[in-house]
């Protein structure tokens, strides 16, 4: 067939995001004045309880956001890509935060102009946090 065009899984995940209510209000994370973010941003969102536990062990934190009900880690764009954020973790394409009520505060600033935290070591952290195996170590089923 001419014309016709494959979707891979990735662009299909990424077409579904696009997918909003538009009536809902975006609220955004920003990336603080003096920071750029070249690879674009998401986050990780922690409950609260856990945001105190998942800084000492990271090696490099970057941005982190919080309001009384979670923690908010901006990583870079599609840090999600082949891996399972452990629940209670959420990940939220476009540091969009969805259900807070207002824009939460900047709670931690890098040095630098990079906003990031390093998303591996986050991932390693929350799932040591809920006890999860990571992926990429989880037994493959057929």
């Amino acid at each position: 067939m001419t014309g016709t065009r494959t979707l891979s899984l990735n662009t299909l995940v990424r077409l579904q995001r696009g997918l909003r209510n538009p009536a809902a209000p975006l609220l955004r994370l920003p990336v603080p004045e003096g920071m750029t973010a070249p690879m674009g941003c998401d986050a990780v969102a922690v409950p609260a309880r856990f945001g105190p536990l998942v800084m000492p062990r990271l090696p490099r934190v970057g941005c982190v956001y919080a309001d009384e009900a979670h923690w908010w880690w901006l990583v870079p764009s599609d840090s999600d890509y082949a891996l399972e954020w452990p629940a209670p973790a959420r990940y939220d394409t476009g540091a969009v935060v969805p259900d807070a009520p207002d824009l939460p505060g900047l709670i931690h600033r890098p040095d630098g102009t990079l906003p990031y935290t390093p998303p591996i070591p986050l991932y390693l952290a929350v799932c040591r946090l809920t006890d999860t195996t990571p992926s990429w170590s989880r037994p493959v089923t057929a």
